[in-house]
């Protein structure tokens, strides 16, 4: 096993970090490596905001849910779904481009190119002894975000990364089977196996729960997630996304 896999590997949440601010040579060597990662057809449709700012920090913290860690980090990443600079090189070529950024196919293009930009990042920090925590919270309010990040049309801020010296090693969360995840040549669509596979997921997750909190928690995954999903939330982001011009066709 190399090093590389050895951090994939080793990957944990961190929500508490030192008071120690990134340097600018770390800041643009993760910025770097995330860049490096694969872009469809060479669109590269993302951009990263890099948040400093504390006053900025503590409200995007209010936004996110009252998480404390998007506050207190060695800094902040922002990752945004990005067509506006298409625009721009689209007046400067004298295209139209309108119809083609505006489709849902250009909006997953550049959703999944913040994706896997982030997650090099995340690799390239945690290689380098840092550790991040992804924030999905900022999505609850993304009006309130974009407002205060200045993000222009054509530009959805997706999830935040916060990334710093961390203060403490937390435990690491199962997964799910292998068996569970990868389907050789055709997606298995057996339910009664994928039962006895929960159920067995469910067992480690309890046992998970059960050692970390002596004993005061005992969610199942199954529980957890029925839960969490009969509660919709953020049912707003369909008309926001359309709202900054993409995903209208």
């Amino acid at each position: 096993m190399n090093n590389v896999i050895e951090t994939l590997l080793h990957h944990r949440s961190i929500r508490k970090y030192e008071d120690k601010p990134l340097t600018q040579e770390e800041i643009r060597t993760i910025v770097e490596s995330a860049q490096a990662a694969s872009t469809s057809s060479y669109i590269q449709a993302y951009s990263i905001i890099g948040v400093k700012d504390k006053q900025k920090k503590k409200k995007l913290a209010e936004l996110a849910g009252n998480q404390p860690y998007v506050e207190t980090n060695g800094h902040l990443f922002i990752f945004c779904a990005d067509l506006f600079r298409h625009e721009v090189l689209a007046e400067m070529e004298g295209k139209d481009i309108k119809a083609s950024i505006e489709s849902t196919e250009k909006f997953m293009v550049a959703v999944i190119d913040a994706a896997l930009a982030a997650q090099n990042a995340a690799v390239a920090a945690e290689s380098m002894g840092l550790g991040i925590c992804y924030i999905g919270g900022l999505r609850n309010n993304l009006e309130e975000v974009s407002k205060l990040l200045n993000t222009p049309e054509r530009v959805v801020p997706l999830f935040g990364m916060t990334v710093g010296h961390p203060l403490h090693e937390s435990g690491k969360k199962p997964r799910l089977p292998f068996e569970h995840v990868y389907h050789e040549d055709e997606y298995n669509q057996d339910t009664q196996r994928l039962h006895e596979e929960l159920k067995q997921y469910n067992q480690t997750i309890q046992e998970y729960y059960l050692e970390r909190t002596g004993g005061e928690r005992s969610d199942t995954w199954t529980g957890q997630m029925a839960n969490m999903l009969s509660n919709p939330t953020r049912m707003y982001m369909k008309e926001f996304v359309e709202k900054q011009g993409l995903n209208k066709k």
